[in-house]
């Protein structure tokens, strides 16, 4: 395997490790001078660690099933990250027992403060132990499903080589296909939902420890959720229920109708019409990398240059293959000062849509790298994610370079917008779930599984008939790596996705004025809070009933006008 990150530590080496923390707690902090000092030491020392554990990180779901990668992995886990935990909560110590901090300028550094005061608070040492656990489960997730494939007509295909024919003219194919997925992962549902019991008693444990009540609530505090609350994700849960779950049901009915199909059945949902054939933007990695590049190359020259850079120095693993964890991210690596797109394409339009959005990602990162401080290049996942999912839709007017028929440019952009409609209600139902699972310790498995359904039910679209195959639609979570990996890490989709389209709609009136309203507020990392970002950015940080409703009236009219 290639090396992709640079290594200013070696971690094998703890003692060497350690003794770059106590430098930097050894500066005294008696005035703003000696404090500035410190801050800018330890960005240095946290950025060097951060580029080796994510490079490890990545290392590890490029290949899942490789001794070396695990073994390395799971000495950060069980060794480095401990150490990281133990002096981070030395060094919030440290600064805000400085008497100094008081002439700190408050413009610059008040929410610095503020946020490592909530990390004081929430930091506990006995939750250091239960952490190495928590990952070692997370690990196992992964290892179960990364090694899933299926025999499909004498050839073992990943899952993910199987979306394609989700999308086939031909029902029974597309039956075959989601009967094989999802029965693959019955197939584990023993060992998943014994990781999940598991993962919620340490969770629980660990929110105890910090003095919660549950870990949703750790967990919100986790995530500097200084902006809403979890009753405000209930009452995002409500309006999604009351102002797009009845238009995703109208497009699915739309979509049976036009299928000629009596029953509406799962493997319907995703169907080309039958005299269509699935949409295929590319047919290999390096088209798909080019033509990705031309497009955003034509909404700003840095956008495409960052792509070339990264495929140059192989920062992309974007093919799906055997023994390589599933999903997709972006990850950046601060020394390097480029990020690692990790993806598993199947030659699909959505595959062009997970780059995109994972550029999106590449291009915050690349916006805020030089932000001095490094806890303010760390942003909240609601405006990492308005970063990403604005670019899907800023790059709409540019995917004539996929797709040079007129009729099929049509058919991925009808796509697009009701790929959102079809989110929304399946992200608050993820969320609304994990609340559940916090709230509700002590529930069995079967509990688990039919709460799940009956979110389902009360959020998402109904038209789908799901009779015979129950199963299937009540244990669809165990495919959701964020509920194992990065719990409560959902929602952010959804209010992101509510600003993303409000971006949209400004950039179809004032594409350059939009743009550099973009850029200025990734330009702010997290230097600000997330009200102030979608300020920056032109739009609102809000979610009420009224914003929904003007959203979803917005992507019917785009809707009726691609269809003229």
């Amino acid at each position: 395997m290639s090396k992709f990150y640079q290594s200013a530590l070696d971690f094998n080496d703890t003692e060497n490790v350690v003794n770059r923390f106590e430098e930097i707690l050894a500066i005294p902090l008696d005035s703003v001078v000696q404090l500035e000092v410190f801050l800018q030491k330890e960005s240095e020392l946290l950025g060097q660690i951060e580029e080796m554990l994510t490079g490890h990180y990545i290392d590890f779901n490029c290949y899942s099933n490789s001794t070396e990668t695990k073994k390395v992995f799971e000495h950060d886990q069980e060794v480095i990250e401990p150490i990281v935990k133990t002096y981070s909560a030395k060094l919030d110590s440290a600064f805000l027992g400085s008497k100094a901090l008081k002439n700190l300028p408050e413009e610059r550094y008040g929410y610095l403060v503020k946020r490592r005061k909530n990390a004081e608070a929430l930091f506990r040492e006995e939750n250091i132990t239960l952490e190495i656990e928590e990952n070692r489960l997370t690990t196992a997730y992964f290892e179960h499903t990364g090694s899933l494939t299926v025999n499909w007509d004498g050839e073992e295909k990943t899952l993910a080589q199987l979306s394609p024919y989700s999308e086939n003219s031909d029902r029974e194919i597309r039956k075959k296909a989601m009967s094989l997925s999802r029965e693959a992962f019955l197939v584990k549902e023993k060992p998943l939902q014994e990781i999940m019991s598991e993962l919620i008693e340490i969770r629980q444990k660990k929110a105890t420890n910090a003095g919660f009540v549950n870990y949703r609530d750790y967990m919100f505090k986790k995530y500097e959720r200084f902006d809403y609350s979890p009753s405000d994700c209930k009452e995002l849960a409500q309006n999604i229920a009351t102002y797009v779950k009845p238009l995703k049901e109208k497009l699915h009915k739309e979509h049976q109708d036009a299928l000629g199909v009596e029953t509406y059945k799962p493997w319907d949902v995703s169907a080309v019409l039958p005299e269509q054939a699935p949409l295929k933007p590319f047919s290999s990695t390096q088209e798909l990398i080019v033509k990705s590049r031309s497009v955003l190359t034509s909404i700003d020259d840095r956008f495409g240059e960052l792509l070339h850079l990264m495929d140059d120095k192989k920062m992309l693993d974007l093919e799906s293959r055997k023994s390589k964890s599933p999903g997709g991210f972006c990850a950046p690596l601060p020394v390097s000062g480029l990020s690692f797109v990790f993806m598993n394409h199947a030659h699909t339009h959505d595959d062009l849509i997970t780059l995109l959005h994972e550029m999106g990602h590449c291009i915050h990162n690349d916006l805020k790298k030089d932000i001095p401080l490094h806890l303010y290049r760390d942003t909240p996942m609601e405006s990492s994610e308005l970063a990403s999912m604005s670019m899907e839709l800023f790059t709409m007017n540019q995917w004539e370079q996929f797709y040079s028929n007129n009729e099929e440019l049509k058919r991925a952009k009808r796509m697009q917008l009701k790929s959102i409609v079809d989110f929304l209600p399946a992200g608050m139902v993820i969320d609304q779930f994990q609340h559940w699972l916090y709230e509700n310790t002590m529930h069995t498995v079967e509990e688990r599984n039919q709460t799940f359904k009956q979110l389902l039910k009360a959020i998402d679209s109904e038209v789908a008939d799901w009779s015979e195959h129950e199963e299937w639609q009540e244990t669809a979570w165990l495919r959701i790596l964020h509920i194992f990996e990065v719990p409560f890490y959902y929602v952010e989709y959804v209010i992101a996705q509510l600003g993303a389209l409000q971006m949209y709609k400004a950039y179809k009136e004032n594409p350059v004025e939009t743009l550099e309203s973009y850029k200025r507020a990734l330009t702010l990392g997290s230097s600000k809070g997330l009200a102030d970002v979608y300020k920056t950015a032109g739009i609102r940080f809000d979610f009420s009933a009224e914003t929904i409703r003007s959203l979803m009236d917005f992507i019917e009219t785009e809707l009726k006008e691609l269809d003229q």
